[in-house]
């Protein structure tokens, strides 16, 4: 059984984002140890190379702050999980007895998630969650998403703002790689090529932010902005 819940939340400059996903992130926590008494949850925010208000907005929402200047969201990520797996095993917690789960800070995750995971990992190491844009407001963008988009159980997707990950599997793979984007997939890639334990699942769906300006190439905002210009050369 899963002793403890690290979640892991990479930020770049997103103080006006992040309290919506602390939230979130906190009644979720609540939800989990309501369902588990006994349960240890924390949330690090991993701020990395910021220059706002971002630490303020963690103070303010009762997360725990790791300030890093590696520019890549794999290290950011990697950073948040080794320091969560070191404190437990500081603690006697077995990494085998730690979940690590995965969002971002332009994410806003339902109150049902570490549950929810949790509830997954008494028969998986690893669960691959959806996703899907929150405040996208052109119907025409919205429903070209959802064609390229599978909301279901066993679904092909990847995403780092919706991942979680036994604490041992994740030192048995080598963890997130220092890379600026797609690091997600690779980990899941390495995932799947190690072990038949993990799970694609639409039950504990999140919600990211529908930008076209995010903090990352390749990330989701690019998505949705190459998606758009689809949209836009197929209307013409």
């Amino acid at each position: 059984m899963i002793l403890s819940v690290h979640v892991v939340i990479p930020a770049r400059d997103e103080q006006e984002l992040l309290s919506r996903c602390l939230l979130a992130v906190r009644q979720a926590i609540a939800h989990a140890t309501a369902v588990r008494p006994g349960l240890i949850c924390r949330a690090t925010v991993v701020l990395d190379s910021c220059l706002d208000d971002s630490a303020l907005v963690v103070a303010q929402g009762g997360a725990r702050a790791l300030v890093v200047q590696h520019g890549l969201v794999g290290a950011a990520r990697d950073s948040g999980a080794r320091v969560a797996l070191a404190e437990d095993a500081a603690a006697g917690v077995p990494a085998s007895r730690t979940w690590l789960a995965s969002t971002d800070a332009d994410t806003v995750v339902p109150p049902h998630w570490i549950s929810g995971q949790l509830a997954l990992a008494e028969n998986y190491d690893a669960v691959i969650g959806t996703v899907q844009p929150l405040g996208l407001t052109d119907p025409q963008l919205l429903a070209q998403w959802h064609l390229r988009h599978q909301l279901r159980e066993g679904h092909p997707h990847v995403h780092g703002a919706n991942l979680g990950v036994r604490g041992s599997t994740y030192l048995q793979i080598g963890g997130f790689r220092p890379v600026s984007s797609d690091e997600d997939v690779d980990l899941v890639r390495r995932i799947r090529a190690r072990t038949d334990r993990w799970v694609a699942t639409d039950t504990v769906r999140a919600d990211t932010s529908a930008r076209m300006q995010g903090r990352l190439r390749g990330g989701f905002s690019d998505y949705l902005t190459t998606l758009r210009g689809t949209v836009t050369e197929e209307a013409g």
